[in-house]
């Protein structure tokens, strides 16, 4: 397979300052490297360069004054020495003439610590796992699915153990390293169980009861997931709202990939029961990748009424009001989009859109039917999701 970093990145740098936030792997710095070949890189996974600056911040200053002006420094994961985040700050307002890129794949330090991330004089920015458009024909959803989309693993050469080190790779170098669990095999735990609430609301009760701890420490794991960019959460959608609707975020681990890994297989767990749920994950996360690389005015939401109805995703905002229920069938019901349907009765304003694993697009009762792999395929942040799902709905050139 063609190495990662031959694959064009969607994501577009602001022109000032930013932070580029993202989980490990995801290739920030390797795309920094490329982008930006000419840059002052400051590594603070380089140890002897993190207990340097560590020491002694100021000396980022020296090291600053050795570039010419105009160009760009880059400090590879800042969580690592939060306190530059002060000299930065120092240097930006001394308007020295360089740009500053920082990159993170936590922003728990930089919480504790108290900054303020430059207090509005550096754009947030995120990386996220490849996106089906950017593989080009490289792309499968089968592998998708199996092993995900993180660079890191997408590269590697046997991607399944790549998988299996990952999870510990964040325990060991974050979560380990930097006290932020003090009961490491309980978050072990906590992590297996989390698996099972991949694309399901969250009961943080049932978490603590199957990871034999209080309820306290289970959301306190949960901050600690969301802080490391392992995993986010989706709000319930209820505005206007004509119906109850259940209240409860749902979760979603950063990338199917990581999903599988953590989910445990044996002969009680069926890898049916895995699919659905990872399919669905794996829309989520495109939808995720498609609002921040496009800077998209719309967030991501759930549906799901007390009566049991239920719309995977939402997408709604200035740019876009789209329902979409996602199926691991390769046949499309009219049950399948019986609660698409329902949805649009309440909301007569959105778009209702059914993915599936078939191969064929079609309109069903008012409901636009797509394969998932095409409209994964289509979906770029240069284009509308009106103009994803028009791309989509034009017969493939076999058919």
């Amino acid at each position: 397979m063609t190495p990662s970093s031959s694959y064009p990145r969607l994501f577009r740098p602001p022109d000032g300052h930013f932070f580029l936030f993202g989980p490990r792997g995801t290739g920030k710095s390797t795309w920094l490297r490329i982008c930006l070949p000419d840059a002052l890189f400051v590594d603070l996974l380089e140890r002897d360069t993190r207990r340097r600056l560590e020491a002694a911040p100021e000396r980022l200053r020296d090291l600053v004054a050795a570039v010419p002006a105009g160009r760009t420094v880059v400090i590879d994961e800042v969580q690592a020495a939060p306190a530059l985040l002060t000299e930065v700050h120092r240097l930006i307002e001394a308007r020295t003439g360089h740009r500053f890129v920082l990159t993170g794949s936590s922003a728990r330090k930089l919480k504790r610590s108290g900054v303020d991330l430059l207090a509005g004089r550096a754009v947030v920015e995120r990386m996220h796992p490849f996106m089906a458009c950017e593989l080009g024909d490289d792309f499968d959803l089968d592998r998708a699915l199996e092993v995900g989309m993180v660079p890191l693993v997408v590269d590697a050469n046997d991607p399944s153990a790549t998988l299996a080190a990952y999870a510990g790779l964040y325990v060991d170098t974050e979560v380990r390293a930097e006290g932020l669990v003090r009961n490491v095999g309980a978050f072990d735990r906590f992590l297996e169980a989390l698996s099972y609430s991949h694309g399901a609301t969250l009961a943080v009760a049932a978490l603590a009861r199957e990871c034999e701890v209080p309820r306290k420490t289970v959301e306190g794991f949960l901050g600690v997931l969301e802080d490391l960019l392992l995993a986010f959460r989706v709000r319930s959608f209820t505005r206007r709202a004509r119906r109850a609707t259940v209240k409860r975020d749902k979760l979603y681990l950063f990338d199917t990939g990581v999903f599988r890994s953590l989910r445990p297989s044996g002969p009680l767990d069926r890898p049916s029961e895995a699919r659905g749920p990872a399919l669905e994950g794996l829309v989520a996360q495109h939808l995720r990748a498609w609002i921040d690389h496009r800077h998209a005015d719309a967030a991501l939401y759930y549906w799901r009424t007390r009566g049991g109805a239920e719309v995977d995703l939402v997408l709604y905002g200035a740019e876009c009001f789209v329902a979409v229920e996602v199926k691991h069938a390769a046949r499309v019901h009219d049950a399948d989009i019986r609660h698409l349907r329902s949805f649009a009765v309440d909301y007569p304003e959105c778009v209702p859109l059914l993915l599936h694993r078939g191969s064929q697009a079609e309109r069903r009762r008012g409901v636009l039917c797509l394969p998932v792999s095409r409209f994964l395929t289509e979906l770029r942040p240069q284009r509308t999701l009106a103009e994803v799902m028009a791309a989509g709905s034009r017969p493939s050139p076999g058919g």
